[in-house]
């Protein structure tokens, strides 16, 4: 089930919702329990019960680690740590690896092994994550073991952040699930947040995603740098408004229920610097590599070498995790380079002289490695990134190419697209409030007027668009 479809906007939502207000403080965190398995099962019945494995082992052995002994005897902690991280990771090997790691050793070793295609349980990559943090900060002793399994339960299987993040620390959000606060103005601003990110996803993400698909199945060969350059950027802006559109759905339906979710995105393409861009993009992913293998592998406390194969491990992590294909690997080391490169000083950004031009650089490259992300294979990024800057050609079949999808309609999108992804409307809203501030009730009416027009603005491109994936559910 998807937040951007009409059986979770109409039948869904207003039932967990309405069930969840109406019914005791006692068991509230059941409901939700209850709506988020539904909510999972929607869409894997079956691998609902890998995620109850997941929880259950996982709650297990935090506890045995939380009153495990400190040496080698009845419960040694360290071998139950390695349990735990054998058992995710393990996991995550099989559905999400395993068909990829056997089809690159038949060809390395020209072999015929076979084994069954696996599918891939949808936000694997986010439960287990979520789990492996939780057990790693019990051996740590950043947080206790939880005794009440429905507790890790809900904190694992909360359908908001269940299939596609925030990737949630169990220390974030350990006191709200056992004491939350919720109030009439948490539940309007979590409304607002949700629209926001509906059309996000609705208005922009679907029609950049349907002009990028249709340029990437195009004979890259044969293209311009115009086309090249339109399936790039609508590419980039489909994939920041899709996920930062569900982290805003996801964060906005927390706070209906008592939750606060921390922010996941920062206008990342205002960044001046490929390291000042991952501070800013998926932040809980960059967040959860940094404390979880970045640190442990020493960070930058060992010198510029260690530090340079730090980061490119870091981000070899971050490439595969986003899925089972090579070009996902490249697009992580390319990044990994970049930042590399930033750290040991050979580019400094922010001593480029010309004004802008930190941001043109940083810009060029996040744009150039989504097209690695995107492309069906490395050798069609690497065509497609080469007619970006070398695709002066001009023929006939280019021509009508591009004016056929450079429509009106998309250069008005584009140029709210580029706006959007900007602080300047927030900003521009925030100076508004300020002038208003007399009048507050005019404020609140005005917002949720707003609110309301583009809710029914999402519904009607709903009822009408076939064209609706969320990039991120594959990972």
């Amino acid at each position: 089930m998807v937040f951007s479809s009409s059986v979770f906007l109409f039948v869904f939502l207003p039932l967990v919702f309405l069930l969840y207000k109406v019914s005791p403080s006692k068991i509230k965190n059941t409901i939700l329990i209850v709506f988020s398995l539904i909510f999972y099962a929607w869409g894997e019945p079956l691998y609902v019960l890998l995620m109850l494995l997941s929880v259950a082992v996982n709650y297990a052995l935090a506890i045995g680690i939380d009153t495990g002994e400190p040496e080698s005897r009845r419960k040694p902690r360290y071998f139950l740590l390695i349990m735990t991280i054998v058992f995710n990771i393990g996991m995550l090997f099989v559905f999400k690896y395993s068909n990829f790691f056997v089809d690159n050793f038949n060809s390395i070793m020209n072999l015929k092994i076979s084994i069954p295609t696996i599918r891939l349980p949808i936000g694997i990559s986010f439960f287990t994550f979520q789990a492996m943090s939780y057990t790693i900060d019990v051996y740590r002793g950043g947080t206790k073991a939880q005794k009440n399994p429905l507790n890790i339960l809900l904190y694992i299987s909360f359908f908001p952040q269940l299939i596609a993040g925030p990737i949630v620390l169990y220390s974030d959000i350990e006191q709200q699930i056992q004491n939350r606060v919720e109030t009439s103005e948490k539940t309007v601003a979590g409304i607002k947040r949700f629209v926001i990110g509906l059309s996000k996803k609705m208005l922009l993400a679907n029609t950049f995603g349907a002009v990028a698909d249709q340029i990437f199945a195009l004979d890259v060969s044969g293209i311009n740098i115009a086309v090249a350059w339109l399936g790039a950027i609508t590419y980039a802006l489909q994939i920041y408004f899709d996920f930062s559109g569900y982290s805003d759905m996801a964060i906005g339906l927390a706070k209906l229920f008592g939750f606060e979710l921390k922010e996941n995105f920062d206008y990342p393409y205002t960044a001046d610097s490929i390291k000042n861009f991952w501070r800013r993009w998926h932040i809980s992913l960059s967040g959860w590599f940094k404390d979880y293998l970045y640190i442990p592998l020493g960070g930058n406390r060992r010198g510029t070498l260690r530090t340079a194969v730090n980061l490119l491990i870091v981000f070899f992590c971050t490439g595969i995790w986003h899925g089972a294909q090579w070009t996902f690997v490249v697009w992580g080391f390319y990044h990994g380079f970049f930042i590399m490169l930033e750290r040991v000083g050979i580019i400094r950004p922010e001593r480029f002289k010309i004004p802008g031009l930190a941001r043109i650089y940083t810009l060029l490259v996040v744009i150039t490695a989504f097209v690695i992300f995107r492309a069906s294979t490395i050798q069609q990024g690497l065509i497609m990134i080469g007619k970006m800057f070398v695709g002066w050609h001009l023929n006939d079949d280019m021509i009508i190419v591009f004016s056929r999808i450079m429509s009106p309609y998309l250069v008005v999108v584009l140029l709210i697209g580029f706006f959007a992804a900007t602080p300047w409307p927030k900003n521009w809203a925030g100076r508004l409030a300020q002038r208003l501030n007399r009048r507050p009730i005019l404020v609140e009416l005005s917002s949720m007027l707003v609110t309301l027009m583009l809710f029914i603005v999402c519904v009607l491109s709903l009822s009408s668009a076939a064209y609706n994936p969320f990039i991120y559910f594959r990972f």
